[in-house]
């Protein structure tokens, strides 16, 4: 897989996307997925090859999308994959038109620009996730997030040295 050039996109090492999809998975029965911040595309990939259907992929970086384009083909996932260069905010307005939902959404925000809560909220409010769908959010281990956001609950938090990982459910509607 290739990685994104120069200093602006932080890949997940492989000892955390492994602990990430052993938390979640390991393999999934269909699905769709949102990888915001998407950087190389490598949780969305993953998760991909491991079960889910469809995946969205989001970033703002023009290199980031050019290395996504190349690690989609590369895996032979082009019919499984939406990639788009866009920011975040910009990225859940289309999706909320669009009226697309989703069981997996990975964020992996720039760790200066804090944003899952916000994010999540969000998310929340517009109806974005499934019900039972999960969260996962990649953090800087200094960085607490709280254990509800709206419907989201937090079901798992993990830490591997400088980096944190978050897990949130959303709580089935009764």
């Amino acid at each position: 897989m290739k990685a994104v050039p120069g200093k602006t996109t932080r890949p997940t090492t492989d000892k955390v996307k492994e602990a990430i999809f052993n938390m979640i998975g390991p393999y999934f029965d269909g699905g769709n997925g949102l990888d915001l911040f998407a950087g190389s595309g490598g949780l969305g990939i993953e998760a991909l090859s491991r079960g889910l259907e469809k995946m969205i992929f989001i970033d703002h970086d023009p290199k980031a999308i050019q290395v996504i384009r190349e690690n989609i083909k590369a895996c032979q996932f082009e019919e499984k994959a939406e990639v788009y260069r866009n920011d975040a905010d910009r990225a859940l307005r289309a999706l909320i038109k669009r009226g697309i939902r989703f069981d997996y959404l990975f964020l992996d925000p720039p760790y200066k620009q804090q944003q899952l809560v916000t994010l999540m909220e969000k998310m929340d409010r517009q109806d974005l996730i499934n019900n039972n769908g999960n969260v996962v959010c990649e953090h800087s281990s200094n960085v607490e997030l709280p254990l509800a956001v709206g419907r989201f609950q937090q079901i798992k938090h993990e830490k591997y040295g400088i980096i944190a990982v978050t897990i949130y459910s959303m709580e089935t509607k009764e």
